[in-house]
């Protein structure tokens, strides 16, 4: 049987067979013309048949040059990020936007994003806003290994800022879990799962920049883990009351140890002073409201489209 013909399916390599002989005349077909789909199948499950036609080879790793493969090494301070990206749903074959979660390893800063694509000419320019969200120098940046942040110009926008880019080792399901923990937690439980075309990428990215980042690092508490040794001898982590802060207290713990560097014309002070503006009820009732009037905006078009 001719090797092109194995991918076809066995209906159609039965019809070939039989236009080989009745067709083209081509006496080697002459009995295999008469060959049913059922007995082509059994033939094709024939060791003799698959020791022959089969091919098995290992698996060849990508050996891309960009970033380092291990995780990040921050020694507990400020400026170590990892960034993830959630696509939010396909609607006819056509893409949604997709959002961009960058987070501080030790702080939990985070900042939020939004993109119309994950191709270079849209990443490249909000991926600087990113980095200008943050109020501290970040010297290193790690993400999995997805095409979007391992490419020649997100290296070179990296290596132009001193940054150190590191990227999710084999076989470690969980090495970009801060970040993936977060799509969990802030994406899909405030943007959810429906699609929402690339359009609004911008209007979502002013939400974010203005009203939702704010609140998320000045005014919502997360979860800080305390190291402590079981009774085995093992490390294990604990996540106990008196260690639930914002990430602008945990940034307060870590200048006053000397663990973060803020960027120029950015101080500790100023930071406070934004987060005493409004209590966190009152931000994160500002918060819903922008995301109402948000969200009517996608609904608006919808009901114009459907009618």
């Amino acid at each position: 049987m001719d090797r092109a013909n194995e991918d076809v399916c066995g209906p159609a390599i039965v019809h070939l067979l039989q236009r080989a002989w009745l067709v083209y005349g081509d006496a080697r077909y002459e009995r295999l013309a008469a060959l049913s789909v059922s007995h082509l199948y059994n033939l094709r499950k024939s060791t003799g048949y698959q020791s022959r036609r089969r091919l098995f080879t290992k698996t060849r790793a990508v050996c891309n040059p960009i970033g380092v493969r291990r995780a990040p090494r921050p020694n507990g301070h400020a400026g170590f990020v990892r960034i993830d990206t959630v696509h939010q749903g396909d609607l006819d074959g056509i893409k949604g936007v997709y959002h961009i979660t960058c987070v501080d390893c030790v702080s939990q800063w985070q900042v939020m994003a939004c993109v119309q694509g994950i191709s270079e000419a849209f990443l490249l320019p909000v991926l600087g806003l990113v980095m200008d969200q943050f109020p501290f120098v970040i010297e290193g940046f790690h993400s999995d290994n997805g095409s979007e942040f391992i490419n020649g110009r997100v290296a070179a926008l990296l290596e132009k800022l001193r940054i150190e880019q590191t990227k999710s080792r084999a076989r470690q399901s969980n090495g970009n879990a801060l970040a993936e923990s977060k799509n969990a937690s802030f994406v899909r439980k405030h943007m959810g799962y429906s699609h929402i075309p690339q359009r609004y990428a911008a209007p979502i990215n002013v939400f974010y920049q203005e009203t939702f980042n704010p609140w998320l690092n000045l005014h919502r508490p997360c979860l800080f883990a305390t190291e402590v040794v079981s009774d085995k001898g093992k490390i294990v982590k604990r996540y106990k009351h008196e260690d639930v802060k914002t990430p602008l207290a945990c940034l307060v713990i870590l200048s006053q140890n000397g663990l973060v560097k803020f960027k120029k014309g950015v101080t500790l002070q100023a930071l406070q002073t934004q987060a005493k503006a409004q209590t966190a009820l009152a931000a994160a009732q500002q918060m819903q409201k922008a995301k109402a009037e948000l969200f009517e905006l996608f609904n608006k078009t919808r009901a114009r489209r459907q009618s």
